[in-house]
């Protein structure tokens, strides 16, 4: 298999203008135009964009790799080949089987290796802790996803309320902070106006951002994608985001999970991402990471969730007349 053509990671480009340098720096530094850094016509940099949120780089770095933050060209390119064959493999499946019923991502174009994706030198996205890897959970937290566990084992298909929130069209991953890529439709629009910026997940719904300043309120109530508060430092956009309903914080996290958020124009295309994640009721650290958002030259379609619409009745349903089978074999003389 071909590699796709390689560019190097945005924190390793000489002729890039330093993600975090303001704009008149970074003009005489690098030769930046104005072209690159776009701004809007009220004087603020220029977020908005469709982007692909897909990067070759891993959410955590492969254990053997220690330390090692970067790969060599050589290493990324054959890192990239591992992935993208791997996922353009059509996996065979058993007849009568759960898995011979889900659709082929390959067959059907939703495999990791379609669409635009930006590639890196990182080894993961996660910078920090230095391991490149998901902090330890605290024993309150594994406490927690055990009885959360324990609550629905056996109980998967008694309604909707014990199916994920994603599979009852409430909300996705791709909308929650921190933003990390998904397995498909990894992408996002970003619309910006006086005071406020929108970041659209292609799966989910839009979270606004008031960008006048202000700190997140006390006694916020949860929500789904949580509350988020926006300011600009120079160049920078920050965002901090928290009051995040319990069931919908990221990969069970606990609502105290508070988010920060940092996205910088690099040039025209791109954008740089960078995150912070800090709940001590989950994680023993503070943990983050980051990687490029790049511009997907093109709009977003509508995505219509339809797993809560009608999936959801058959899932149901099914499960309903397996247990009717269950109970008329039992009964049976």
């Amino acid at each position: 298999m071909t590699p796709l053509p390689f560019t190097e990671d945005i924190a390793m480009r000489p002729t890039r203008c330093p993600p975090l340098l303001p704009l008149a720096c970074c003009l005489v530094l690098a030769g930046c135009s104005d072209a690159g850094h776009p701004r809007t016509s009220w004087g603020e940099p220029s977020l908005a964009g469709t982007y692909s949120e897909f990067t070759l780089a891993p959410v955590e770095r492969p254990l053997e790799l220690g330390t090692q933050e970067f790969f060599t060209p050589e290493e990324a390119r054959a890192y990239q080949a591992r992935v993208l064959e791997a996922a353009d493999q059509d996996d065979e499946t058993v007849a009568g089987t759960p898995e011979d019923v889900h659709y082929d991502m390959g067959t059907f174009s939703l495999s990791a290796n379609e669409g635009r994706f930006s590639e890196n030198l990182r080894t993961s996205i996660i910078t920090f802790p230095a391991n490149g890897r998901m902090p330890p959970l605290t024993e309150e937290a594994a406490a927690r996803q055990q009885a959360r566990a324990a609550t629905r084992t056996g109980h998967e298909f008694d309604g909707p309320e014990f199916r994920s929130l994603s599979e009852r069209c409430i909300v996705w991953t791709s909308t929650l902070a921190p933003i990390l890529p998904g397995g498909y439709n990894s992408n996002l629009q970003i619309f910006q106006s006086p005071g406020l910026v929108v970041i659209q997940g292609e799966m989910g719904d839009p979270r606004v951002i008031p960008t006048d300043g202000k700190p997140l309120p006390d006694g916020l109530l949860p929500q789904w994608n949580g509350t988020s508060a926006g300011r600009w430092e120079g160049e920078t956009l920050v965002v901090e985001t928290a009051g995040f309903h319990p069931a919908a914080a990221w990969r069970n996290a606990s609502e105290h999970m508070k988010v920060t958020e940092w996205l910088t124009r690099v040039d025209a295309d791109t954008l740089e991402y960078r995150f912070r994640v800090e709940d001590p009721h989950t994680w023993a650290e503070p943990w983050g990471g980051t990687y490029p958002l790049t511009d997907l030259g093109g709009i977003l379609f509508e995505y219509a969730c339809t797993e809560g619409n009608y999936g959801m009745a058959n899932i149901l349903s099914g499960q309903r007349a397996v247990e009717r089978a269950a109970a008329g074999a039992t009964a049976a003389p």
